[in-house]
C-alpha cells in the first residue's frame, strides 16, 4: 500500500516536473477570443495543463490586461467583436518581447496571419483549434517544426467559413451577403441553415 502511495506519488511529481521544465519559471497564458464557450473550453483545458491563464473576450479587454500583467503566452484570435487581434499583439509586444504568441484564425486568411507573424507570433493556427494542438505550439521549441495535421479542412469546410466570415462582415445581412459572394438569395439561405461541413 506505502509502495503504491509512493510510486503515485513520484509520477505525479514528475509530471509536474516535466510541465514546468516545458513551461518555465513563468507559466502565465492570457486567451483572447469572443467566443465564450470555447474560451471558457480552452482556459480549462491550460489549467490543467499548468497554465496560470487570464482570459479576455474583447480587444479592449486582451489590451487591458497585457498593459496590467504580460504574459509569457498568449494565445489571441485574430477576428473579435471590437476589432483586430492584431491589436491585442502589438499591445502584447510593446510590453514584453519575450512572449510565445499563438494566432487563431477561423478563416485561414494569410495576409494577417503573415503580419501577425512579423508582429511576433510564433505561429497560427485554424480554429476549431484543439487544446493539444495549442499546447504543442505554445511549447515548441525554436528550430521545431510543427507537424502537419491529420485532419485539414475539407474543401466543404472552408467554403462554409468563407461564406460565415462574408456574411458576419455584411452584419448578418443575407441580400448583401449573396450580392458580394456573386451567390443566388435563396442558394446562401439553405448553406447558412445548414450545420457546418466536417
Amino acid at each position: 500500500m506505502t509502495d503504491t502511495f509512493i510510486s503515485e506519488a513520484n509520477s505525479t511529481l514528475t509530471v509536474s516536473d516535466s510541465t514546468e521544465n516545458l513551461l518555465g519559471p513563468d507559466p502565465s497564458l492570457l486567451i483572447v477570443d469572443d467566443d465564450g464557450p470555447f474560451l471558457r473550453r480552452l482556459a480549462r483545458a491550460m489549467e490543467t495543463r499548468g497554465f496560470v491563464v487570464e482570459i479576455a473576450a474583447s480587444v479592449a479587454e486582451g489590451i487591458a490586461k497585457s498593459k496590467a500583467a504580460p504574459p509569457k503566452y498568449a494565445v489571441v484570435d485574430l477576428r473579435l467583436g471590437d476589432g483586430n487581434g492584431l491589436d491585442v499583439i502589438e499591445a502584447i509586444r510593446q510590453r514584453r518581447t519575450d512572449t510565445k504568441i499563438i494566432v487563431l484564425t477561423g478563416y485561414g486568411n494569410i495576409a494577417t496571419a503573415v503580419t501577425a507573424v512579423k508582429l511576433g507570433a510564433l505561429d497560427y493556427l485554424s480554429k476549431p483549434a484543439d487544446a493539444d494542438d495549442v499546447f504543442n505550439a505554445l511549447t515548441q521549441r525554436p528550430g521545431e517544426k510543427a507537424d502537419v495535421p491529420e485532419n485539414p479542412m475539407s474543401a466543404d469546410r472552408v467554403r462554409w467559413e468563407h461564406i460565415q466570415r462574408v456574411y458576419e462582415a455584411c452584419e448578418r445581412n443575407v441580400s448583401e451577403t449573396a450580392r458580394r459572394l456573386n451567390m443566388h438569395r435563396r442558394t446562401l439561405q439553405r448553406i447558412l441553415a445548414k450545420r457546418a461541413p466536417k
